[in-house]
C-alpha cells in the first residue's frame, strides 16, 4: 500500500501559526518521533530533511511506508481523535522538526477558529489518500 505524501502538506498560514507555539525537537541523528499505537501526545511539524512514516501489521510487517514531505503535519488524526497514533515516525538526522502539545494545540484551535478549516483539509488529503491506496 503507498500513501500520498502530499497528504501530510499543510498550508503554509498555518505551518506559520502552528510553528510560533511549538517548540524545536533535536534531530542530529535518527529519531523516533512517535510509535505506532502509543498515546497521541500532540504534532510534529516537518520543517525540511526527511522523515519516514510507516505502519507495521500486529506481527511486525511493515504494511507501508513514505517519505514525508517538508511542511507536513505529523501525528494529527491521533490528535485529534485523542486514540493512538496509526504510523511510526522517524525523523533522519539533519530535520528540521517542531512539536506542539494537545494543551497548545487545543489552545491554538480555540483562539484562532480560522485555522480548525486548515487542520480539516489536511485531514481530509490523509483520508483520500488512505482510500486511493486501498482502492
Amino acid at each position: 500500500m503507498q500513501l500520498d505524501p502530499n497528504a501530510f502538506l499543510a498550508d503554509p498560514d498555518l505551518i506559520r501559526a502552528l510553528s510560533e507555539r511549538a517548540t524545536p525537537v533535536v534531530c542530529d541523528t535518527d529519531r523516533i518521533l512517535f510509535h505506532q499505537d502509543h498515546p497521541a501526545v500532540g504534532l510534529y511539524i516537518l520543517h525540511e530533511g526527511e522523515v519516514t512514516l510507516s505502519m507495521d501489521s500486529h506481527q511486525g510487517q511493515t504494511i507501508l511506508s513514505v517519505k514525508a514531505k517538508d511542511s507536513s503535519l505529523l501525528g494529527l488524526p491521533g490528535l485529534i481523535s485523542n486514540e493512538p497514533y496509526s504510523l511510526t515516525a522517524v525523523a533522519h538526522a539533519g530535520a528540521r522538526v517542531s512539536f506542539l502539545g494537545r494543551p497548545e494545540f487545543t489552545a491554538l484551535m480555540q483562539s484562532n477558529p480560522a485555522l480548525a478549516f486548515k487542520i480539516l483539509q489536511v485531514l481530509a488529503a490523509e483520508v483520500r489518500s488512505a482510500r486511493r491506496a486501498l482502492y
